[in-house]
């Protein structure tokens, strides 16, 4: 045996070692590559290196035992190769998936972050013009009854300033925890745009700003009427904060096949492109000029509030300033009436 095994050690070290190393060469720089190669790859060498070391050691002289022995080594092959392929395409799938999530979770984190300081600076801001002029009254600073009327006016913005965007961050919680539940019922939506509407004309008739409404057609969706004028209300608050005076701001509300469409454009002159794709972020605030009064939070709210409802919202630029597009999908009473 002993005698047999000196004979043979030569000639398959010979054959086998060069295959494996070569095998091993080809690891090394398929590292950085494919996973699913790599795996093809270490499953094919050691076949390849007993095939050789094999046919090394029989001196190539095709005996039934060598062809037997061959016939075995690739059915090993036929069974491993597969293997190493579907092994490897899973292997490669989680990885993507595990990098993806981690991704996600780090672009999350940077959102709370950011969010956090982005509110802490804001509510900073209210809560010391509220103790400065609290102070003044204590004090006796300010006495005089017109002035005292004032501090108090003052004081009231303020706090429900501060309530609201306590009222931004509770809801936006509700969103991002899953908690939203909504009671749907077949809602109008040119109704609820008019309701919004008629609401924001005092604010944008005070700001200058010409606040259109056109609904050719009165599609009905399946949702919850509170939510969704709360997103018809951030919508027309933002196109309304953005635009200038004597500018315009044009709601109109129509039916695109099985969708509800509902087009806010305003005159802001514009959104770079590279930020468009950030806008409904959290507390994402762009150029000096398009930040907003408050936490930042409106539009974020008004996306996942259509979200909520199965809908999509969309922004880009669009004449003089930027087009919000939400779609809904149509309940099944569909349009109730075409203006």
């Amino acid at each position: 045996m002993l005698v047999e095994i000196s004979h043979i050690a030569p000639y398959a070290v010979l054959f086998s070692l060069p295959l494996a190393l070569l095998g091993a060469v080809l690891l090394r720089r398929l590292s950085g590559g494919s996973l699913t190669t790599a795996l093809t790859v270490l499953a094919i060498v050691p076949v390849v290196a007993t095939i050789g070391g094999v046919l090394a050691v029989s001196g190539f002289m095709f005996t039934p035992i060598l062809t037997t022995t061959l016939l075995v080594c690739l059915l090993v092959a036929a069974v491993t190769v597969p293997t190493a392929v579907l092994l490897g395409r899973a292997l490669a799938r989680r990885s993507v998936w595990e990098r993806e999530a981690r991704a996600r979770e780090r672009a999350a984190e940077a959102s709370r972050r950011e969010l956090v300081a982005w509110i802490s600076h804001d509510l900073r801001t209210p809560l010391a013009g509220i103790r400065a002029m609290a102070e003044a009254l204590a004090d006796g600073v300010v006495a005089r009854p017109d002035e005292v009327a004032d501090y108090a006016a003052r004081i009231s913005a303020e706090a429900e300033q501060l309530s609201g965007m306590v009222d931004d961050l509770f809801e936006l919680s509700r969103i991002t925890a899953g908690a939203l539940r909504l009671t749907l019922s077949e809602v109008p939506l040119a109704d609820v745009v008019s309701e919004v509407v008629a609401a924001e004309h005092p604010v944008a008739r005070r700001k200058g700003v010409r606040l259109e409404a056109d609904a050719p057609t009165w599609p009905v969706v399946l949702g919850s009427d509170p939510e969704l004028a709360r997103v018809v209300r951030n919508l027309l608050s933002n196109a309304i904060r953005h635009t200038p005076p004597d500018g315009t701001v044009a709601v109109r509300v129509d039916v695109d096949g099985g969708e509800a469409l509902l087009h806010v454009d305003d005159s802001c002159g514009g959104i770079p492109e590279t930020d468009l794709p950030r806008v409904f972020d959290v507390a994402f605030r762009g150029t000096p000029s398009r930040q907003p009064v408050g936490g930042g939070l409106g539009l974020a709210i008004a996306r996942g509030l259509v979200e909520a409802h199965r809908g999509t919202i969309d922004a880009r630029n669009h004449g003089r300033g930027c087009r919000f597009e939400v779609r809904l999908p149509l309940s099944a009473a569909g349009p109730t009436r075409t203006a």
